[in-house]
């Protein structure tokens, strides 16, 4: 049957002991920067962005507006979705009500499994940073994996502590990566670049070479973190404004940072020279800190290397929450063992989701390091790569469950422009993942046709499918609980 707003006014029956969590906790301003943190703004463009100018060349800014033009068309038909709908379960609810409990079933475990590998993924890339930075600082040589130890406590602490808590965390961290940004972005623009102010980003000759399609799954793979808005409905402040209005400002926000960051970055080094140099400097992983410490001098650089480490830090936090909300819900309808939806009765969080995610990522840290595997090229890149498809993959999902749900409930009048805007970021969607498996040796390192390749990519269809058998399953042996998945009844 349809899952209304009006039959779902309240929250899925809660497990033993579950008193829900924190009502009106978060407001515009706090999942704002909860989203934009996810992305990690500062990590993207010092980590990533380089690499879309040694692949696609001086018109890289480009790959970020268009994404960010794709999502809001696709954070149109989205939040539309959330006002019909009521769901604390993120893309896992809305596709499974829109879609059916089988392929919803699905989606909840690639989201699991997805947000999961972009966290502790990431766990490597800031080992690697504190380290540096703790080297070149204090002259203390660190093993990542202990840095990035200390920093699992530190994400486990503070998201028991409280959404409210991180919020206001992350929109510390997310203003320093802003600032230091803007700082070295007024210097450039002041000194005239290189080559004098050049807008040669939207040159058409430079726009359609061949390099901007591969690299514009990286202008995607930056916004990954921003549909997350969705899952703090239960905890936000009048969700059905505050929810829609957080994600728009967050696509806006981060499609522009990066347009612009990337854009100074062109400016700094030259459009003629810009591909070669980022392309040289690709296993240094300096060309951003170069251009700090040319145009505004020795101490940006030192800035930005302790700013890295915070910004991949506010996005691990970020996403520390996101997964326990994921978690709470597949416990709430009986896919998860029930004790893993407790709540703390102080701080009213998902406390043992939290535990459970933070000995997952400490296990992973520990077995990559007792293996003496490479916290970058194996740890990160192995367990980011599936997390970046299934997102995709699930982004594409929930674009086909709000054409289809809209279909099906003609009586609901919408915008004109609904409908349309759906199907493009739709299409748009599809043709991103496409391009993900056919250039998967941007994201991995590996030689095109490499058998790794062929198993990361692999990982995120097998979970769907894994999760659609279940699901077969449960409706024939346990009806009563196949009905609750998604927030069914």
């Amino acid at each position: 049957m349809a899952f209304t707003k009006e039959a779902a006014s309240q929250p899925p029956a809660p497990v033993t002991g579950d008193r829900g969590l924190k009502k009106n906790a978060l407001g515009t301003r706090d999942i704002v920067f909860m989203l934009v943190s996810a992305a990690a703004p500062l990590t993207i463009v010092v980590g990533i962005a380089p690499l879309a100018l040694a692949v696609g060349g001086p018109a890289a800014p480009v790959i970020y507006i268009a994404a960010a033009v794709a999502l809001a068309l696709f954070a149109v038909g989205f939040m539309a979705l959330t006002r019909h709908i009521t769901s604390y379960s993120g893309f896992y609810g809305y596709i499974s009500q829109t879609l059916g409990r089988v392929v919803g079933l699905g989606s909840g475990l690639v989201a699991w499994m997805s947000y999961n590998g972009l966290q502790i993924g990431l766990y490597g890339l800031l080992g690697i940073q504190a380290s540096l930075s703790l080297k070149s600082l204090f002259g203390l040589d660190v093993p990542w994996w202990v840095c990035a130890l200390v920093a699992i406590v530190a994400v486990w602490y503070l998201g028991w502590r409280g959404i409210e808590v991180g919020a206001r965390v992350v929109a510390v961290l997310l203003t320093l990566e802003t600032l230091i940004v803007v700082i070295i972005a007024v210097v450039v623009l002041a000194k005239g670049g290189a080559q004098g102010i050049s807008f040669a980003s939207l040159d058409p000759a430079n726009v359609f070479n061949p390099g901007m399609a591969a690299v514009l799954t990286l202008g995607f793979s930056a916004f990954m973190g921003f549909e997350a808005g969705a899952l703090y409905r239960e905890e936000a402040r009048n969700p059905d404004k505050t929810v829609p209005r957080a994600t728009y400002i967050s696509i806006a926000f981060i499609g522009v940072f990066y347009a612009f960051s990337v854009w100074i970055i062109v400016t700094a080094i030259g459009a003629d020279n810009v591909q070669a140099f980022a392309a040289g400097h690709l296993n240094a992983g300096d060309t951003a800190y170069i251009v700090a410490a040319k145009y505004v001098g020795p101490w940006c650089e030192m800035v930005m290397s302790v700013l890295i480490v915070t910004s991949i830090f506010a996005s691990q936090l970020a996403f520390h929450n996101t997964i326990n909300r994921y978690t709470l819900s597949l416990s709430r309808e009986g896919i998860f063992p029930a004790w893993t939806g407790r709540i703390s009765p102080r701080h009213f969080t998902p406390s043992t989701a939290g535990v459970v995610q933070t000995v997952l990522a400490a296990v992973f840290v520990a077995v990559f390091a007792a293996f003496k595997l490479d916290p970058f090229t194996q740890f990160v890149i192995w367990v980011n790569t599936p997390g970046v498809l299934g997102i995709l993959i699930l982004q594409a999902l929930t674009g086909i469950g709000v054409i289809v749900y809209f279909l099906k409930h003609r009586d609901i009048r919408l915008k004109w422009y609904l409908l349309p805007s759906a199907i493009v970021s739709l299409l748009v969607m599809l043709a991103v993942i496409w391009l993900f498996t056919q250039n998967a040796e941007l994201f991995t390192g590996a030689p095109a046709g490499s058998p790794l390749n062929t198993v990361l990519i692999a990982i995120a269809p097998v979970v769907l499918v894994i999760g659609i058998v279940w699901a077969a399953i449960m409706r024939a042996r346990r009806p009563a609980a196949y009905r609750r998945i998604g927030g069914g009844d």
